[in-house]
């Protein structure tokens, strides 16, 4: 058989963009695992408007497909993420840093202004997010009585919900997350479940421990501004190392 000519050749799928995936990722999203008979999901994307912020959000900052690192915090709370759809993200961040106008109301989250601070001192959301990907290891947030509460706080549904955790990093691992490195937010308890239980399934080579926003905020706000500066100093290096 002859050997196709150059213009003969069958074109490539096209690959979809990261913020493409992110959205049709998000928006889908629902728990599947079994819950303590006291825990709530906190689940923001079963609202019509929480999936137009978010899809409207990922087609305007994660527009390309770029490999980016993955930073993972625990899971979503309801005064940012379970409000707005988006890691670490209030209200207030939504309109005023990404500059989207929604109906979504809230006050501000500390958590969600000190990673505000973060992106602004890297330059704004246009470099934040062309390196990076912020999500959190359960996607979906829990309640308890009405209150957040991490998944690690009861010990048998810390166990039973890795195989979800680890299948949700994985999907979003496969949208073109950069896979040998990992920076997590938050050390302590969330430190030792990741060394303990994720790590053995995924692919990090480097994982990198930062203390979480809500840490800086309630015990460490005096140092806010350099903790900032660890921030942003930590993704550019690993951002600019060897993939």
């Amino acid at each position: 058989m002859s050997a196709q000519k150059p213009d003969e050749c069958t074109a490539l799928p096209d690959v979809p963009e990261f913020g493409a995936s992110v959205a049709e990722y998000l928006t889908s999203l629902r728990f599947t695992g079994s819950l303590p008979q006291d825990f709530e999901v906190l689940n923001p994307y079963v609202f019509p408007e929480v999936r137009r912020v978010v899809t409207s959000v990922c087609h305007r900052f994660y527009v390309d497909t770029k490999p980016r690192i993955g930073i993972w915090g625990i899971n979503p709370g309801r005064l940012g993420a379970g409000l707005t759809g988006l890691s670490f993200t209030d209200p207030v961040s939504l309109r005023d840093l990404f500059g989207v106008s929604s109906s979504i109301t809230g006050r501000t989250e500390p958590s969600a202004q000190f990673i505000a601070d973060v992106i602004r001192s890297y330059g704004g959301p246009e470099p934040f997010y062309r390196d990076v990907y912020v999500s959190a290891l359960s996607p979906l947030g829990f309640l308890r009585d009405g209150k957040n509460v991490n998944f690690y706080d009861d010990p048998r549904f810390a166990t039973n919900i890795l195989p979800w955790i680890d299948e949700q990093v994985a999907i979003q691992e496969s949208f073109g997350l950069r896979r040998g490195i990992a920076i997590i937010l938050g050390k302590g308890k969330l430190q030792t479940y990741v060394e303990r239980n994720l790590r053995r399934h995924r692919e990090w080579d480097q994982v990198t421990y930062l203390e979480h926003p809500r840490y800086v905020a309630q015990y460490r706000r005096s140092a806010w501004d350099q903790y900032v500066e660890t921030y942003v100093q930590t993704i550019r290096n690993l951002v600019h190392s060897d993939s």
